[in-house]
């Protein structure tokens, strides 16, 4: 049975905080200090400042990819006859694979302004990316959103969400949780922690490219997928689609990372 908790976390005057502003804030201040050693591991990539300021960058590419990548991929339809609902925001609607393609945008201009190798530095920020990711998801759950679908055999884990009926369903949220977020975060813990992985400019972006592709895609099949999408060819989730070209593009960087000449030397001296 669902549990049926409050979205609303709690109260400040006038103010309501809400168990997904909370996720995501819990989570930076979690990733950040993680972040800043990582970067200084050997061979360092950059300053523990430059995490900080990229902070910024990764916020604001989170919000506008993932609500940009929300419009085009999922409503697109609906935005195109709707072009202020853009902006209403509050009524929910991102995409994680289109707050991907933000900070890789946002990443690519810091480290182009910076000076800093933008495979090198991003190996590092990835390893804190399921840390966001596995807390996003438990708000998802909280809210009761982005259900499961009806469970075909009875597993004792099954639950009831009010708000898409009587039957019970898989809590697909907690299973994105446990492998988007913590497995994840797991496996990209224990690579970064081996200096030949570190030195192979690209090897972690893409392992964790694939990584996140082969659980999403994994955890679709108990997800019900967008009302207004539906099932794809063969059974498939528009969130299945969108993992193909990412697990491709992480095996490539894999094998271009192992092709190169591992790097020995630091890429910054402070």
């Amino acid at each position: 049975m669902f549990p049926g908790l409050d979205p609303v976390a709690f109260h400040l005057g006038p103010l309501v905080v809400r168990w997904y502003a909370l996720a995501y804030i819990t989570a930076f201040l979690i990733a950040l200090p993680i972040a800043r050693k990582l970067v200084q591991l050997g061979p360092k990539v950059a300053t523990r400042l430059a995490v900080d300021d990229f902070l910024v960058y990764a916020v604001l590419g989170v919000l506008v990819g993932g609500r940009l990548g929300y419009v085009l991929f999922y409503r697109p339809l609906f935005f195109l006859a709707h072009p202020l609902q853009i902006f209403a925001t509050w009524r929910g609607g991102m995409s994680f694979h289109g707050g991907a393609a933000g900070v890789i945008i946002a990443l690519a201009w810091f480290t182009w302004r910076r000076r800093l190798n933008f495979l090198a530095f991003a190996d590092r920020i990835v390893v804190v990316v399921p840390i966001g990711l596995g807390l996003g998801r438990c708000a998802n759950f909280i809210n009761g959103e982005l259900w499961g679908r009806p469970v075909v055999h009875a597993v004792p884990w099954a639950m009831i969400f009010p708000a898409v009926g009587p039957e019970p369903r898989h809590p697909s949220e907690l299973y994105e949780a446990l492998t988007e977020g913590l497995l994840l975060f797991i496996i990209m813990l224990m690579a970064v922690g081996r200096p030949v992985l570190r030195a192979r400019a690209g090897f972690l972006s893409g392992l964790f490219l694939f990584g996140y592709a082969f659980a999403r895609a994994f955890c679709e099949l108990f997800r019900q997928p967008d009302d207004n999408i539906g099932f794809l060819a063969g059974g498939t989730t528009m969130g299945q689609l969108l993992c193909v070209p990412m697990a491709i593009a992480g095996i490539a960087l894999m094998v271009y990372a192992f092709r190169r000449p591992a790097r020995e030397r630091d890429w910054v001296t402070s």
